[in-house]
């Protein structure tokens, strides 16, 4: 039997299904912030999935938070295939996607921090970034009591 190998891929209308679900258990868990289908409808064009045999089985986005920034959020792997690079190949098309953009800093707000610093970002104090906190922050149960690790990647 031939090994089935992961896409990335630009997401689509036909993905809000699974993306939503995926997000929704992270989001039950307390660590991811929910999206509503309607949400992910507006924003899909700002996901991106990873995909074998055809099946959804990881997704990120990017979030456009100023003319030189951008979030990875909504960062997922659906259980029982962690541990297989999906995560880094999601963090690498959405990086790709950053430079295409022309956007040279990214940040994101994990609490996989050594996921993170292995894919070529470095903690940084959440302070640095008073766009994110305006945005999402304000809007967060947690935010008086953030427990989030702030990472950020300079491109270029």
């Amino acid at each position: 039997m031939p090994a089935v190998t992961v896409v990335c891929r630009q997401a689509n209308a036909g993905d809000i299904e699974p993306l939503h679900s995926m997000i929704e258990e992270y989001a039950r868990r307390g660590i991811m912030l929910p999206r509503s289908k309607e949400v992910l409808r507006r924003q899909i064009d700002n996901f991106v999935v990873a995909e074998e045999d055809g099946r959804v089985i990881g997704c990120g986005s990017l979030c456009l938070l100023g003319p030189d920034l951008v979030e990875i959020r909504s960062l997922g792997i659906m259980e029982g295939n962690k541990g297989k690079g999906i995560g880094s190949k999601l963090v690498t098309r959405l990086i790709e996607l950053a430079v295409e953009q022309q956007i040279p800093k990214i940040i994101a707000l994990t609490y996989e921090v050594s996921f993170f610093v292995k894919n070529g970002f470095t903690v940084v104090p959440m302070d640095v970034f008073p766009e994110k906190v305006w945005t999402d922050c304000i809007h967060c149960a947690k935010r008086d009591r953030c427990d989030e690790i702030a990472v950020l990647k300079i491109i270029g």
